[in-house]
């Protein structure tokens, strides 16, 4: 299920890390997280506990997470727990797994949290010094 990655976290057992965790590649979590989560692919073991909101391109849980899941395939192992939404384009859900929350199937794209959007940024660098407006500028 999970990419090839060489990259490997492990928040180990008895570990609690309170705040947001992000990590390129794989993420398996056999500890307690309060905060959100955010990585390529994600574990949460059975005896693990995620509070807060999970993104990541793949998730298998047989643990707990308390919070919204955001991802492109998740499984719910036998023994997962999830209370929250799941948004994704593939959920496998095994016998034994409890869901509390909505299924939302969707592209990928839409399961990623968007970007904020705003007024575009100038750029300092690219400053218009000279009066005739068109942008360029002497040096003396």
């Amino acid at each position: 299920m999970f990419t090839n990655s060489t990259e490997e976290t492990v928040i180990a057992e008895g570990l609690k890390i309170e705040g947001k965790v992000t990590a390129d590649g794989l993420v398996r979590v056999h500890g307690k997280v309060i905060g959100d989560m955010r990585c390529s692919a994600l574990v949460i073991s059975e005896r693990a506990v995620i509070t807060g909101t999970v993104t990541a391109d793949e998730v298998e849980v047989d643990g707990m997470v308390d919070g919204p899941i955001r991802a492109d395939n998740v499984v719910l192992k036998s023994q997962a727990h999830v209370t929250g939404d799941i948004h994704h384009t593939s959920l496998t859900v095994e016998k034994g797994a409890k869901f509390e929350g909505r299924s939302k199937q969707a592209d990928f794209e839409d399961a990623k949290p968007k970007a904020k959007r705003g007024r575009p940024r100038k750029n300092p660098l690219a400053a218009n010094d000279d009066a005739s407006g068109t942008g360029a500028s002497q040096v003396a």
